[in-house]
């Protein structure tokens, strides 16, 4: 159910290497990304391990993930939960890189889409190449 129509066509209209941001319901979305795809009532892991289901990874690009790293320098509540998520789906280990907030903005802003859930974790913002189907 969370692979909605308007994501589907996204999802179809992507091509290899093109970015999916998947962001926290504070994430600046209309700001950053031409196209936005709000999925209020989910968070963002469901919504990661959904796409990943008809998604793969991108595997030319290193890192093919990329996770927003909180101010203080730690590691989001949503880290593990993505990491699991991208291997599961690849069955591999999956490179995801950790983006101060600033620069993550800047990742957003050339995404094809943003993905905006209801997930009200801090920092539960992370981004996905697509790759080759």
């Amino acid at each position: 159910p969370l692979l909605t129509p308007e994501l589907l066509a996204v999802l179809a209209e992507m091509g290899h290497g093109d970015r999916l941001v998947v962001a926290d319901r504070n994430f600046p979305a209309h700001s950053c990304g031409a196209r936005v795809v709000d999925l209020p009532g989910a968070d963002g892991d469901a919504v990661l391990r959904a796409v990943l289901g008809v998604l793969p990874v991108d595997t030319f690009q290193d890192p093919p993930a990329w996770h927003m790293r909180p101010d203080d320098g730690s590691r989001a509540p949503s880290w593990e939960p993505v990491r699991e998520a991208l291997r599961v789906a690849e069955g591999r280990d999956v490179a995801v890189g950790e983006v101060p907030r600033p620069e993550f903005y800047d990742l957003a802003r050339a995404a094809y889409c943003v993905v905006r859930t209801g997930d009200s974790r801090p920092y539960a913002c992370f981004a996905v190449a697509k790759g080759v189907l």
